[in-house]
């Protein structure tokens, strides 16, 4: 490990100043006007160039010094770079080229994005290996739910529990063990590592799975199953995020849930495959899913290391060459190399004010996420779109779709058609949020399609009143459930990864994600613990009426509990949690609310349009270019920006 660069008690000269010191804290601890800061915004440059050229000896980097000190005074004014004298003409050119051609990156970049889809495609089609087998297993080992042997036996009710237990185990495992556990492994053996661990555990228990004798080592397989879902999934949306540079971040973050769809749909196609090869179906329904983790685990280590987790760990060479080989040219990375330098600084600077030790201890940053109100910002928006993805009912279709359309009065290979339908609609319908989701944001594609899923679901519901026999029966019910997947798709799909992975600082990445990731898997363990039994006591148009309802519930909590994060720097993301959660639930209920109602109610065209956020710009009152829309805008001396 390299030595730290600055030792205790000494920081370089920028972050020597003790007013500017006190004042950064400030801001990032209760941000009271919305404004977001560029860290580095209003440092005098010859002090700017002596903390670059401080960084550089004590980070063994001196023989970047010019690149670095060009680096830092584009990170500090990047809408200024036509009066930085430092660059010249190509500097410019590349610099502009990375926002007229938004996806022109290295194939490193992508390379690295393709690995971690290949993650997510694990994730899918694991959980689709068992949506399939649930039509057979239980009946393999004597603990069938419906039928009319458990209802001669009165056993029905008990083996429900049974069945959802055994389909839960691996997200139990998540959310009690593995999404926990990942923090400690991430913090030994970096992102790469802790992937290549969570690929082994995939590559094997489904092999276990489907060589099982007893429910009970099938219950054993899942678990081990739940442990790799489980690494995989705490580390690759952060690896992501880390890697990709702010103005795409979104589109590649959100491939995670792009590729999880992806995954989905072959398990549903592997499942089709084997339907007709007699009583060992479920085991290769199971079983299939090793084949994803193949490549991953032979393919991770071709893939750089996060740089800002090198950067974390005081390893600045080796974070420098990582950002050469995922940005276009050198000044890109020497540029974002200091940046993440620049903020981890400030990070370290807000544990010490607020009285915590400085150490990598897991229980400590555990507890700094709930102390640090930054921290404690984060983990509740987190929290919450976690939260509304378990309450939005997809996971009720994901799980259980063959076991619906069977009730509908499918038959087994009708209902794994319809399942395998489902399976489509999910992956194609994903793939409009690649660009959307940095265009519309965050909250503004959840806003918009929670509603769609509320009616959807409630439909999809109520069809089941109509009678068995008539055609229309299935027909409506597979329509709804198709016209709710395509909602969910674009929206309460890829934003919930793609959100928890940017918003914990640096030092809490790990375990913020850790939480987020628990949060969900807590919520999908009782749901798919629960459904079965769920279907017995309120029928299947009680349980669809319920998690509709619960949509409606999830976008109450959306609107005012979840900051827009589209677009903005994860080192720019400490000021918008340092808005006050009262502030940004108050100016959502009197100002955007009404804002909304007055333009698209009373379609009053004119109505002005209400801000919670100021960007910070190096000089005020310049006309400034939208790096993200390409449109002009003239910002005055407070820099509003729009929050959607």
């Amino acid at each position: 490990m390299e030595k730290r660069p600055f030792p205790s008690g000494h920081r370089g000269s920028v972050f020597a100043d003790e007013g500017r010191r006190r004042q950064s804290i400030a801001q990032m601890t209760e941000n009271a006007t919305g404004e977001i800061k560029n860290p580095l915004v209003g440092i005098p440059k010859n002090q700017l160039l002596q903390d670059v050229e401080a960084f550089a000896v004590g980070a063994h980097l001196t023989e970047i010094l010019p690149l670095l000190q060009k680096g830092a005074l584009v990170a500090q004014n990047p809408h200024g770079i036509d009066n930085i004298v430092e660059l010249n003409e190509e500097d410019r050119q590349a610099l502009r080229d990375e926002i007229t051609y938004r996806w022109r990156h290295p194939k490193t970049l992508y390379f690295t994005i393709i690995l971690n889809s290949i993650a997510a495609a694990i994730q899918g089609w694991d959980q689709t290996g068992s949506n399939g087998a649930n039509l057979s297993f239980p009946i393999q080992f004597g603990i069938a739910d419906s039928g009319a042997a458990c209802t001669a036996a009165g056993t029905c009710e008990k083996n429900s529990w049974l069945v959802g237990f055994i389909n839960s185990c691996p997200y139990i495992a998540i959310a009690f063990f593995a999404g926990w556990l990942s923090d400690p492994v991430n913090n030994w053996v970096g992102r790469r590592g802790t992937i290549f661990i969570g690929a082994l555990f995939s590559l094997l228990a489904p092999i276990g799975s489907a060589c099982t004798q007893t429910w009970g080592q099938l219950v054993a397989c899942r678990i081990l199953l739940g442990i790799g879902m489980g690494l995989k999934e705490v580390t690759v949306p952060v690896f992501s995020a880390e890697n990709s540079p702010a103005v795409i971040r979104g589109g590649l973050v959100m491939s995670w849930q792009l590729w999880t769809a992806f995954g989905i749909f072959l398990g549903t196609c592997a499942n089709l495959a084997v339907v007709n090869v007699g009583r060992i179906t479920w085991r290769l329904q199971l079983g299939s899913a090793f084949i994803p983790a193949v490549p991953l685990v032979l393919g991770i280590w071709f893939c750089p290391e996060s740089p800002r987790w090198l950067m974390k760990k005081h390893k600045h060479n080796k974070a420098y060459k990582s950002l050469e080989r995922l940005r276009n040219t050198p000044l890109q990375a020497a540029r974002d190399l200091y940046y993440i330098h620049a903020q981890l600084v400030a990070e370290e600077m807000l544990i010490e004010e607020k009285g915590f030790a400085k150490t990598d201890n897991f229980f400590t940053r555990f507890f700094e996420l709930f102390t640090i109100p930054r921290n404690r910002r984060a983990v509740q928006a987190s929290g919450v779109v976690m939260i509304a993805q378990q309450m939005c009912g997809i996971n009720i279709i994901a799980f259980y779709s063959s076991t619906i359309f069977q009730q509908a009065g499918a038959s087994n290979i009708t209902a794994l058609l319809a399942t395998w339908g489902f399976g489509l609609v999910n992956f194609v319908f994903a793939w409009p949020a690649v660009w959307t989701i940095d265009t519309f944001g965050r909250r503004g594609l959840l806003i918009f399609t929670f509603p769609q899923m509320f009616w959807t679901l409630l439909a999809a519901g109520m069809c089941f009143y109509i009678p068995a026999s008539s055609k229309a029966h299935l027909g409506l019910v597979a329509l709804f459930i198709f016209l709710f997947d395509a909602f969910y798709s674009p929206g309460e799909g890829p934003v919930p990864f793609t959100y928890s992975a940017e918003v914990f600082p640096l030092s809490h990445r790990e375990v913020g994600m850790s939480w987020a990731v628990a949060t969900n898997n807590f919520w999908a363990s009782v749901l798919s613990l629960t459904f079965p039994r769920m279907i017995i006591a309120f029928s299947i148009q009680g349980a669809f009426g319920f998690y509709a309802g619960l949509n409606i519930v999830a976008l109450i909590l959306i609107f005012l509990f979840l900051p827009e994060t589209k677009q903005r720097t994860l080192e720019e993301l400490d000021y918008v949690f340092a808005v006050s959660t009262r502030r940004h639930a108050h100016f959502q209920l009197t100002k955007s609310l009404p804002y909304w109602i007055k333009r698209y109610v009373f379609m009053r065209k004119n109505t002005p349009i209400p801000y919670l956020y100021h960007f910070e710009t190096h000089q005020a009152g310049e006309s400034q270019v939208d790096d993200f829309k390409g449109e002009v805008f003239t910002e005055h001396a407070n820099g509003h920006a729009k929050d959607v």
